[in-house]
Parts: structure tokens; sequence; C-alpha cells
């Protein structure tokens, strides 16, 4: 479908108060939730997703979690240029910077700056708003107990979607039992609530043109940094230099590497709900790991 680019150029108009001498668009890799583009004009560019209208709400909730880990002055992120909708499409705006791949002294500076973002302590567990984690709704109520939050508003939320999508059985017997058995991974630890970037997988780090850090794509709420860190194990990409100055600069707490299976079946539990029954048996096997380590 031929797209209308002219209401998003007006609106970008109106939010920079400059004007917009568009050139063309180019498609660019944007994942498997949204298309993405480059706007080139001759005055810069500009990153854009773009989605079905009705998912002008995930947009919106991307943008303010892009907004909270800017205002945290930690690692940089896109700055957020506007979010709306036309009659085909919504839409999310950002900055557009030209990323290139990790380095060892980006790796070291990212540890570093993300353990001054986790170090950023918050009074509950949670978010003022729901948002997303790749399409799905993720639930943020305000909870001041953690277990009860990871209980309830990721593995037991995922497990309930789970249930809807036909996985029922083996999955949500192991699952109900896991979530009813959580006290004892966290043993002589209290997580404390820290602003998360709560998607912090590879795909989601790059490097500005200084070699400096850029994360993007968050699903923010504020957390155990525990969970950041977890992501980062989960699908690699993560070179020994980015946790080597992560644990110099912030120590994790002994249990991490039982807790970081536990962190990481929400995500695995999400790619079931999201591309199927490939993830079915890494969620049970995860599950009977964590069941065992009781």
């Amino acid at each position: 479908m031929q797209i209308n680019w002219q209401p998003i150029i007006q609106l970008i108009e109106s939010v920079t108060d400059q004007p917009f001498n568009f050139l063309k668009a180019e498609a660019m890799q944007g994942g498997d939730i949204n298309q993405a583009y480059r706007l080139k004009a001759k005055n810069g560019y500009y990153f854009i997703k773009l989605n079905r209208p009705e998912k002008l709400a995930m947009f919106e909730a991307e943008a303010t979690g892009l907004v909270a880990l800017e205002q945290a002055q930690a690692i940089r992120v896109p700055k957020v240029i506007v979010y709306g909708s036309t009659i085909d499409h919504a839409f999310l705006v950002l900055e557009y910077i030209a990323l290139k791949t990790l380095t060892k002294s980006t790796e070291e500076l990212l540890g570093q700056q993300l353990a001054d973002l986790h170090r950023q302590k918050q009074s509950f567990f949670g978010w003022h708003r729901d948002n997303t984690i790749g399409s799905s709704p993720q639930l943020n109520g305000e909870y001041k107990n953690w277990l009860i939050f990871w209980q309830q508003q990721r593995l037991g939320h995922q497990l309930s979607l789970a249930a809807k999508h036909g996985y029922k059985g083996h999955l949500q017997t192991l699952g109900e039992k896991l979530c009813t058995n959580l006290p004892p991974f966290f043993s002589g630890y209290q997580p404390q609530p820290a602003l998360v970037h709560g998607d912090l997988w590879g795909g989601n780090v790059g490097a500005d043109d200084q070699g400096k850090p850029v994360i993007y794509d968050p699903a923010c709420y504020f957390g155990d940094r525990e969970t950041d860190l977890a992501m980062t194990e989960l699908f690699g990409g993560f070179g020994p230099a980015f946790y080597q100055t992560y644990q110099a600069s912030y120590p994790l707490t002994p249990g991490y590497t039982s807790r970081k299976t536990l962190y990481n079946l929400y995500h695995i539990l999400n790619h079931l709900n999201l591309f199927g029954q490939s993830y079915l048996h890494q969620a049970e096997s995860m599950i009977s790991k964590l069941l065992a380590d009781l």
C-alpha cells in the first residue's frame, strides 16, 4: 500500500517549527512488530515506525518510556519527536541515529551507564501505565511487593495468555506450581525498584558515531535491576567487558544465576504467545529447572 507521508510530515513541521523538505522514505529493518522507515529531507533524517491505527497506545507507551530513560540522564536514547495516527497508520517519529555495532569500549561504557540507571531507586514496583512487550500487553500495576508483582503481573499474566492461545495442560500445571513457590529464589535478597529498560536484548542496543551506547525500543517499568541483566544473557550479543564493568560498578547479589532463569522465563512465555509452538518446550524446560532448584 502506498503510504501518504504528508500528514506525518506536517505534524513533524508543527512540533519542530521547521520546514521539512521531504526527499524520500527508505524502508529499514524494524523487527517483527512494526514497519520502519528513515525519512530523508534536505535538512536531515527522522526514524519512523508505523503500525495499524489501533496500535497508537503502543507507540504512546514506547514514547513515554523513551522520555523516562532520557530524563534519567544515564544512557542515550533516541529523542521522541512526535507520535499520532492517520486514517491508515499509527506512527512514532524519533531522532534518527546512525547506529554502529558495539565495540569493547562501548560495552564497557554501557555497563557503567546501565549501573548508573539502575541506581536511581523508585518508590514502588510497576509503572504509571501499562505498555507492551513486543506487541503483547504488559501489565504494570503499582505494587510494594516484588514477588507478588512478578507472580501476577509477569508470569501469571503470560501463563493466562498462553492458556487463551491453547497452551494448557502441563505448562499450566508447572507454571502454577512455580508461581506459588517464588520465595526461595529471593532468600537473603530484597530487590529495590529501579527504572529498567524492560526489553534489553542485543537488537535494542547500538553505538552512535562517537562510540557511545544507545538503547531503544524499551518496555520500561520499575523493577528488579536483575531483569535487565538477565535478558542481556538470553539471546547473547553482549561481551565480557559489559558484564565486568557492570559488576565492578554495581555488584550482583548471590542467587542471580537462578533468578535470571526465572526472569527470562517471562520473555520465553511471551515469545510462545507471540510466535507459537516452537517456544513451548523451552518454557516447560525452564520451569522444570526452576522447580528442581527449589
